[in-house]
């Protein structure tokens, strides 16, 4: 409902009166609102922090076992001018040189039918009785069966072949020239090695592959590669190895050795060593996601005395929390090492200001390059000793924190969730009643001015009907 008055008889206007009141009545709504906008920002706020304590604790977790601390190097020198091979190595590669010689790479098998059952066209009927089967093998996996019926034809039995998905693909090749052309069947192996070599089981076609035979465009073949040299006055034995693929990752452990060409004359000299560069790399991002939430932290929990203007976090307990488990994870002794039992032993070093860390990497080199096991174990989880190293301490720190079920990040999120809801019932159950005490202002103040005019009017009648005598 709409209410206007404008106080025309009166002289009086009530809708500032009526809009004073509404302001008034209205203050504890604008207060319920400000506290549903700084609790969505907390909200909104603890959400970014517990994606940059995952982060943390993914950074955490490349260095918590000795597999995953560990970095290896890997260097090929060969004389080829291109290497026949290259080679990378996972944390689980040991240190050592390595002599590899590349004889023969693996191929895949591929067959066509002869040119003496070539067919003009593809659409041709190549099955002469009512009916008839085709079926082939790749090395000793099931025998593959296409049925056709009297009018199959090549492209037919291509597109048979190919809908079976059994590890070898079909084509059709022209082999003759493009006024008399001759139509043969090619079958190549998806996979390389002696073990996917392709076989002709039965053919009712026309191709009469097991009759007439097939000819061969790549022989099935497996790669061969010597390791180490024979040298029987040093005593030392080449070793021959041959595998189905190209890719060997079962040869030396935890290397894998990709082959690209043969080079029977010239062997690779294939080196592993620890990588001290990558593994402070690995050191450094993980101070730096530290670093990442103490400022984040740091950024929220302001308070200027002046302005009065603070931070979203500040009362907020939870983010000291935060603060006080990760700087406790990663700056605790670690009871039962003896080199290293904490950070600042490595260059960690907290700054005075802000708490971030400061990584001196001077002493971090000198302890890599001097004591890479010591360091490897301030850091890891070690079965063997029973030592938690630090970045094991702090992956279950934040585990604490934003566990499902229990952690304290995660509660404090659902309390903040309930808390939104709660204040948006509020809100609309004030909204609605300030809609009706303004309805009833207006109303009520409507009736007033009428009144007035009321009354205004009878005065002015009374004036008339007694004018002044005076003067």
């Amino acid at each position: 409902m709409t209410i206007s008055f404008g106080g025309l008889g009166n002289g009086i206007d009530f809708g500032p009166v009526v809009d004073a009141l509404v302001k008034a009545q209205r203050i504890p709504i604008d207060n319920l609102t400000q506290q549903k906008l700084q609790a969505s920002q907390k909200q909104t706020d603890l959400a970014l922090l517990g994606g940059k304590l995952l982060s943390l604790q993914g950074l955490a977790s490349s260095l918590r076992t000795q597999a995953s601390f560990n970095k290896n190097q890997v260097n090929v020198a060969s004389g080829s001018a291109q290497p026949p091979l290259s080679a990378s190595a996972s944390s689980t590669a040991a240190p050592g040189t390595y002599q590899v010689t590349v004889n023969q790479l693996a191929s895949a098998h591929q067959i066509i039918s002869k040119a003496s059952t070539a067919v003009s066209s593809t659409d041709t009927d190549i099955v002469g009785a009512a009916s008839g089967i085709f079926q082939f093998q790749a090395g000793t996996g099931p025998i593959q069966t296409v049925n056709l019926d009297s009018t199959g034809t090549l492209d037919d039995l291509r597109a048979a072949i190919n809908d079976l998905g059994a590890g070898v693909s079909a084509s059709i090749l022209n082999t003759g020239s493009e006024a008399s052309p001759q139509y043969r069947l090619v079958l190549s192996a998806n996979e390389t090695g002696l073990d996917h070599a392709i076989s002709i089981v039965a053919d009712d076609t026309t191709l009469n592959t097991v009759t007439t035979g097939v000819d061969t465009f790549q022989a099935a073949q497996d790669s061969e590669v010597v390791l180490g040299g024979t040298d029987v006055e040093a005593g030392t034995t080449a070793i021959t190895i041959n595998r189905s693929t190209n890719t060997l990752t079962d040869v030396v452990a935890g290397l894998t050795l990709n082959l690209q060409a043969v080079d029977a004359t010239n062997p690779v000299t294939i080196s592993v060593s620890q990588d001290n560069g990558a593994v402070k790399e690995a050191i450094s991002d993980f101070v730096n996601g530290y670093n990442e939430i103490v400022t984040f932290v740091n950024e929220r929990t302001f308070y200027n005395t002046e302005t009065k203007e603070r931070g979203i976090f500040v009362g907020e307990s939870l983010a000291r929390t935060v603060l006080d488990r990760i700087r406790e994870s990663v700056f605790s002794q670690i009871s039962g090492l003896t080199t290293y039992s904490g950070a600042s032993q490595i260059g960690f070093e907290t700054e005075p200001t802000d708490g971030t860390i400061k990584l001196n990497e001077e002493t971090l080199d000198s302890a890599l390059n001097t004591n890479f096991a010591a360091v490897r174990d301030l850091f890891v989880k070690n079965t063997t000793t029973g030592t938690n190293g630090i970045a094991d301490l702090t992956v279950n720190a934040i585990d604490g924190l934003d566990n499902i079920d229990t952690g304290s990040l995660t509660r404090r999120q659902n309390a903040l969730t309930q808390q939104v809801k709660n204040l948006t019932q509020q809100i609309s159950t004030k909204e609605d009643a300030s809609a009706r005490y303004e309805e009833q202002q207006r109303l009520k103040f409507a009736r007033l001015d009428g009144l007035l005019a009321t009354l205004q009017s009878q005065l002015n009648q009374l004036q008339n009907a007694f004018p002044s005598t005076n003067g």
